[in-house]
C-alpha cells in the first residue's frame, strides 16, 4: 500500500506548486471566497440537523418526541446518500471544467434545497406532499454538499503555500465550525426573541430562509477566485481518462476510507448529535444545552489551525494517530460520565474534551487525503470516498444514537463511536506519512 502512494509523476510534483499569480491580494481573495463559500454551505446544510428539534412537528405529527427525531433523522441521512452522487457529478466537473466552476454550481444547489424547506408548508397543510418535498430538498443539500467539501479541501491544498498546507487547510474546518456557530448562535437568538411555541410554529423557517439568501452571496464570493496552477498543469496532461486513472488509484481510496470511518462517525456524534443528547440524556433544557454546545465549539473551531500547524511540522499521521487513541480509549468513558451529570460546566467540560479529540481528525483528514491523488483526478478522489463514507455511517449516526436510546440500550452507542474510531487507528499506525513525501515533491519541483 505504500508503494502504491508513491506512483506520482514528474507532472504532478509539479503541480503541486501553487500558481505564481495568485500570490498576494488574489491568492488571499481566492482563499477567502473558497472559505467564505463553505461557511455558507455548512450553514444550509447543518441547519436542517441543529433546527430539527422545533421543526419535527411540522412535517411529523407525533405524540412522542422521539419518534419525530428520529423521522427527521431518517431524511437528515437521505441528504448524505445523495453526497456519494453529488461528489462524482461536481467532483468530475472540478477536475474536467475547473474548481471555480465547481464550486459555484455546489453553492447554488444549495441555494434552492435551503430556499425550499423555507417555504414548504407543513403537514397540517398539504399533508403527505410535506415530507416528501423536504426529501426533495434534502437531496439538493446533498447533492451539493458531496461535491462542496472534497472540492473546497482540494481548492485549498492547491492554492496553500507548499510547507504552510495544514495549516491553511486547517482553516477550512474552521470554516465548517462557522457555519454550525452561525445556526447555533441564531438559534440562540430566536430562542431569545421568540417564544417556544413560535419557534416551532414558524421561526423554525427562519434560518433556512437566511441561508438561501447567503448562498447566493457565496455566489457572488465565488466569481473572484482563480483557478488553481495545479488544475491548469493537469489540463495539459496526456493520460487515460479521469474515471480510468481513478481505478489505477484503488489502493489510495480503499486507504482514504478506512481513514475517513472513524472520524466520520466522530464528528457527527461530537458535533451534530451532541446537542440533542444533552437535552434527551443529560436532562438539560433545549436553551443550556444550546449555549454549553456553542461554546464548547468556539474553542473547538481555534484548535483546527492549530493542529494543522501540527501536522505541518509532525506529519500528518501522529496527529491522526491522536485522533484515533484518544477517541478509542475514552469515548465510552467519556459518555457514561456525561450521561449521569447535570451540571450544565460539566457537560461544557466533556463535551469539548470530545471536540479536542475530534480534532486531530476533523484539521488534516482532507489533506492528507489530498496528498495521495495527482491533481487530474483530486477533487473526485478526495471527495468521493469521503461522501461514500459519510453517507453511509455519518448520516446514520444520529439514527443509530436514537434507535439505542429508544431500545433502552443507549450505552451500546458509545462502543458504536469507540469502535470505529480503532478501525481508523489501524489505518492510522499502517498509513503512509504524506507530508514528508510532498517536502520531497516541492525540494525536486524546484530543480
Amino acid at each position: 500500500m505504500t508503494s502504491a502512494t508513491d506512483t506520482r509523476t514528474a507532472c504532478d510534483v509539479a503541480e503541486d506548486t501553487p500558481r505564481i499569480e495568485s500570490s498576494g491580494r488574489p491568492r488571499i481573495r481566492s482563499i477567502a471566497g473558497g472559505l467564505g463559500g463553505n461557511l455558507i454551505e455548512w450553514y444550509d446544510f447543518l441547519t436542517y440537523s441543529i433546527f430539527s428539534i422545533y421543526f419535527a412537528k411540522s412535517f411529523f405529527p407525533s405524540d412522542q418526541p422521539t419518534v419525530q427525531l428520529m423521522n427527521t433523522a431518517a431524511i437528515a441521512a437521505v441528504g448524505y446518500i445523495a453526497r456519494p452522487l453529488g461528489s462524482w457529478l461536481i467532483g468530475l466537473w472540478a477536475d474536467k471544467r475547473g474548481r471555480k466552476s465547481a464550486l459555484t454550481w455546489s453553492v447554488a444547489t444549495m441555494c434552492i434545497g435551503s430556499l425550499m424547506i423555507a417555504v414548504t408548508p407543513g403537514y397540517a397543510s398539504i399533508g403527505v406532499f410535506a415530507p416528501i418535498v423536504l426529501i426533495a430538498a434534502r437531496l439538493l443539500q446533498g447533492l451539493s454538499m458531496g461535491g462542496e467539501y472534497g472540492t473546497s479541501a482540494t481548492y485549498l491544498s492547491e492554492i496553500a503555500p507548499p510547507h504552510r498546507r495544514g495549516f491553511f487547510v486547517g482553516f477550512l474546518q474552521v470554516s465548517v465550525i462557522s457555519g454550525q456557530l452561525v445556526a447555533l448562535a441564531l438559534m440562540l437568538v430566536l430562542q431569545n426573541v421568540l417564544s417556544a411555541h413560535q419557534i416551532e410554529a414558524w421561526g423554525w423557517r427562519i434560518p433556512f430562509a437566511i441561508g438561501g439568501v447567503l448562498a447566493m452571496f457565496a455566489l457572488y464570493m465565488r466569481r473572484n477566485v482563480v483557478e488553481t496552477a495545479a488544475f491548469e498543469a493537469a489540463q495539459r496532461e496526456e493520460g487515460p481518462s479521469i474515471t480510468v486513472q481513478l481505478l489505477q488509484h484503488w489502493r489510495q481510496i480503499l486507504l482514504a476510507i478506512g481513514m475517513t470511518v472513524g472520524g466520520t462517525v466522530g464528528f457527527y456524534t461530537y458535533t451534530v448529535y451532541m446537542q440533542k443528547y444533552l437535552v434527551n440524556t443529560v436532562g438539560l433544557t433545549k436553551e443550556v444545552s444550546t449555549l454549553v454546545f456553542t461554546c464548547a465549539l468556539v474553542f473547538y473551531m481555534f484548535l483546527q489551525p492549530v493542529f494543522g500547524y501540527a501536522s505541518d511540522v509532525f506529519g500528518r499521521r501522529p496527529v491522526l494517530i491522536t485522533f484515533g487513541l484518544s477517541t478509542t480509549l475514552f469515548s465510552v468513558p467519556l459518555f457514561k460520565t456525561l450521561s449521569i451529570t447535570h451540571d450544565p460546566w460539566v457537560a461544557f467540560g466533556l463535551s469539548f474534551a470530545g471536540l479536542f479529540m475530534l480534532a486531530g481528525f476533523t484539521s488534516v483528514h482532507m489533506l492528507a487525503k489530498a496528498e495521495l491523488f495527482p491533481a487530474r483526478i483530486r477533487a473526485l478522489a478526495v471527495g468521493l470516498p469521503y461522501a461514500l463514507t459519510t453517507a453511509i455511517l455519518g448520516g446514520t449516526t444520529e439514527l443509530v444514537a436514537l434507535k439505542f436510546k429508544a431500545s433502552g440500550h443507549e450505552a451500546y452507542f458509545y462502543w458504536y463511536v469507540s469502535l470505529w474510531a480503532a478501525v481508523s487507528l489501524a489505518v492510522y499506525l499502517r498509513m503512509p506519512e504524506s507530508n514528508n513525501r510532498h517536502a520531497r515533491d516541492d525540494r525536486q519541483s524546484a530543480l
